[in-house]
Formats: structure tokens, C-alpha cells, sequence
């Protein structure tokens, strides 16, 4: 009998845990991802300039991020994991949009309003008893075919969420602000397929224009490149981009980034993530 596909979904991301192993308290991923492969996927990556400039929204800091400045007209603003944090999702709603919430790790949304709604679960790229999937979650809440805003930050579970997501869900998203985590995965020949779908899948309806290197983390280095292990990547839909030729951003960090982490050294995005002069 055939597997279910969404049970062979979340064997492949959980296996991507079991292949990251430890010795002598350092992380070490073997085999290694072929450079060149890697390096396409990230050129892929590298961030775009577009007629809209960037704005940040919510906190210097955590929980702050930068978008673009394209934000008339969206509908509504999901953000699944906000922890403490609501700034992000209250300057949405004072541009117009409902925000929904979602975390199971918090009994309640740090702000209320009546645009704002909150729920206690978690979203994962697999539905279960303490969890719904994204697609489930915006069907309940956002049905038709507005423009929304999407603000993720869930401690690893995006790249199922991703990749789980319908690809008509993911055009929906005007805006997608998404916490990467466990970039380092991207060396380890194994875990590499499977994170570089995801990554494309991304890629299908959406430039990158914005990194940030998250500096709570550290950075990993093989061979010609060096990856942090958490970045806050900043997608727009293609259709929101003037058509022309393709400029990538080659000055980091922008004014607006803010460290994540006070206490930590101040982290700027490394050359293998933009066009580097």
C-alpha cells in the first residue's frame, strides 16, 4: 500500500535532524553539499533592488523586519510564532490589514485589537493534535484570493510549512518575511535536496530583496562559503516588480537593520548571500 504523502512529507523533514550529528561538541555535517550546486542556489537567493524602497516594520531588534514599501491593499497579515511580540502585526493593522496569530508556546498574543485574532497552536507542514497546517489556517480565517502578508518565525518548522504550502496559497502572499533556520543544513550532501526545494518552491512567485544575519547564531564555513546559521529573508512577489533588467543589492547591512541580539557581536551579512562588490 502506498505511503501517505503527507507522512513521507514529515519523515523527510525530521530526517533532516538525524543527519546533523556532534563530536567533540561541535557540529559536523557530512558528506558535503558540492560547492557548485550550492553556490547556484544561493546566487538564486541573492537580494533584488526594486522601485520600492524598504521600510522596517515593527521593533529595532527582535521582531522587527524590513519590506517593502508595497503594502496598500493587502488584506490581512499571518504570522505564526510570535512568542511575546506583537509590534510587527499592530503597525500592519495600521495599514489596514487584519492580523492573525498563531503559537502554541504563549496562553496569549502580546496586544489586542479588534483586527488582531490569536490562536493556540502551532503551524506545521503537517496538521496533528497540537498543530494545523497553513493552507488549513488561512482557508478558516482569509478565504478568496486577496493579497496577504506572511511573518513566519517558527524555530526550524518553516521549511515544512513551505513546503507542505499549495502553490496557490504561496501566490497569495505578496509579502513574505520568513526567520530561516538551520541554514548550515545546506552543506550536508543529504539534507541538501529536500532544503533546496523548498528554497525554489519560494523562488516560484517570489524575488528575494532583503537579509539580515540573525547574531544570536553563529556562522559556518566550507570551503569558498560562509552561511549564518539563522537570516531573516525578505521575499515579493514577482508581479510587484517593475519589469527591466535584474540589479542586485550590493551594499549591506541596509540603515534600517538593527541587531536581533544586544548582547551579541553585531553580525552583517555575509558575501556569499548578496553580490558583493
Amino acid at each position: 500500500m502506498a505511503t501517505d504523502p503527507r507522512i513521507r512529507l514529515r519523515s523527510m523533514v525530521m530526517a533532516l535532524g538525524r543527519r546533523i550529528v556532534t563530536s567533540s561538541g561541535r557540529w559536523t555535517i557530512s558528506p558535503t553539499t558540492e560547492q557548485r550546486s550550492l553556490r547556484e542556489v544561493l546566487d538564486r537567493l541573492h537580494p533584488v533592488r526594486t522601485q520600492h524602497r524598504l521600510r522596517r516594520i515593527g521593533p529595532d531588534g527582535d521582531g522587527g523586519y524590513l519590506v517593502p514599501d508595497d503594502l496598500g491593499g493587502i488584506a490581512a497579515c499571518f504570522s505564526p510564532g510570535v512568542g511575546a511580540l506583537s509590534g510587527f502585526e499592530l503597525e500592519c493593522i495600521g495599514f489596514g490589514m487584519r492580523a492573525h496569530l498563531a503559537d502554541a508556546s504563549v496562553e496569549s498574543a502580546a496586544a489586542t485589537h479588534p483586527r488582531l485574532d490569536f490562536i493556540r497552536t502551532y503551524i506545521r507542514g503537517m496538521a496533528d493534535a497540537e498543530s494545523i497546517t497553513l493552507d488549513q489556517w488561512v482557508s478558516a480565517t482569509e478565504p478568496g484570493d486577496g493579497d496577504l502578508l506572511l511573518q513566519m518565525d517558527i524555530e526550524g518548522d518553516e521549511w515544512g510549512v513551505i513546503l507542505s504550502m499549495s502553490s496557490a496559497l504561496m501566490a497569495r502572499f505578496r509579502i513574505i518575511v520568513v526567520e530561516v533556520h538551520h541554514l548550515d543544513r545546506l552543506f550536508d550532501a543529504e539534507s541538501f535536496p529536500l532544503l533546496r526545494l523548498a528554497l525554489e518552491k519560494l523562488l516560484e512567485h517570489h524575488v528575494c530583496v532583503h537579509i539580515h544575519p540573525n547574531n544570536h547564531a553563529p556562522t559556518r564555513r566550507i570551503g569558498d562559503v560562509e552561511l549564518p546559521l539563522v537570516a531573516e529573508f525578505t521575499f515579493l512577489r514577482s508581479d510587484r516588480i517593475r519589469p527591466g533588467p535584474v540589479v542586485h543589492v550590493t551594499d549591506f547591512p541596509h540603515p534600517l537593520d538593527a541587531d536581533c541580539a544586544e548582547l551579541y557581536p553585531t553580525m552583517t551579512l555575509q558575501p556569499s548571500l548578496y553580490r558583493a562588490g
